[in-house]
């Protein structure tokens, strides 16, 4: 008997819209930027589904216009911190427990969330917390989240359909299980889409997580991380951590249940927490999982063939 391979799901990459003059889509991000214009939202930090204030108070800035505090939110200490991981080992088992196929729902319907009624003001809020323009809010908060949504339910279920070679006297089968313990997702102030995947790629297969989302994306982090909520995602399986990058890496790296890191940030902040876990590895209930992306000097490399008019402007708008 072969496994045979089928596709669980059929997925395609979603559509960029163009945001033509007259479109529903330009209408509806149009309705969505206004309903911003000088309001300020309040970003809890959420444990075990319950919203959490600390006194550490502080501001997400609109980058382009400082007067306008886009989010107010506040810091996890370290006490909080434990009680996020407390609440997600107590998630642990039954999330881990659920199958494949109920999981890999909750991410489906997110992206058709992300896809239609909620892409306007994930939109906006990546434009105005992070400073994009449309096109750039379109291809990563938009087209890469939804990708990532269900690119990785299609390749979760194929995973689970993937069984080992069994014969008539002997049958083989393979189980995926989630970490035994807490994954950390530290997402970077670049990419809505980015924050969303290194929090539900980890929670898709099984783990729970603790997610510290960038002071700089607070305001399309906590988005995202609601329209997950909303799609059906247990309220202990992520959980919501704002945080200094000190206190939540100095936290997460000295708990005996820390066992995965998914990473994008600076070479030096990584560079750290690799040596913390190292310096720990002895306290750990298991080998920690670390998967990093850095920051790269993004060299541009001219030939004397090139139009030097088209090289100055590519790299004013890559900088």
């Amino acid at each position: 008997r072969r496994w045979q391979h089928r596709s669980a799901i059929e997925v395609t990459n979603e559509p960029i819209l163009e945001f033509k003059p007259g479109s529903p889509e330009r209408a509806a991000l149009q309705k969505a930027l206004a309903d911003l214009k000088g309001k300020t939202e309040a970003i809890p930090c959420v444990i075990g589904g319950e919203e959490v204030w600390t006194p550490n108070v502080r501001y997400q800035l609109s980058p382009f216009n400082h007067a306008h505090k886009v989010a107010k939110y506040c810091y996890a200490d370290k006490e909080l911190i434990n009680k996020a991981i407390n609440a997600a080992l107590a998630a642990r088992r039954e999330w881990d427990l659920k199958p494949i196929q109920d999981r890999a729902q909750i991410f489906l319907k997110a992206a058709d969330m992300l896809s239609g009624p909620r892409r306007a003001e994930v939109l906006a809020k990546t434009m105005i917390g992070q400073g994009k323009t449309v096109i750039q809010a379109e291809i990563d908060a938009a087209a890469e989240l939804i990708d990532f949504f269900r690119f990785n339910a299609k390749y979760a279920l194929e995973l689970e359909n993937s069984q080992p070679i069994s014969v008539d006297i002997s049958t083989n089968s393979m189980v995926y299980r989630g970490l035994e313990g807490f994954v950390a997702a530290v997402s970077p102030f670049n990419f809505t889409a980015i924050g969303g995947n290194l929090a539900g790629a980890p929670a898709l297969m099984g783990n729970v997580v603790l997610w510290k989302p960038s002071d700089t994306a607070l305001l399309s982090s906590y988005a995202v991380y609601r329209i997950l909520l909303e799609a059906g995602l247990p309220p202990g399986v992520v959980q919501f951590v704002p945080a200094e990058g000190p206190v939540f890496g100095d936290t997460i790296t000295s708990s005996e249940h820390f066992c995965g890191l998914n990473f994008t940030g600076s070479v030096p902040t990584f560079k750290r927490l690799w040596k913390q876990v190292s310096d720990n590895l002895d306290r750990y209930r298991n080998f920690p999982r670390l998967a990093g992306e850095c920051g790269g000097k993004n060299f541009h490399l001219v030939h004397r063939s090139a139009d030097v008019g088209s090289v100055v402007n590519g790299t004013l708008r890559s900088a």
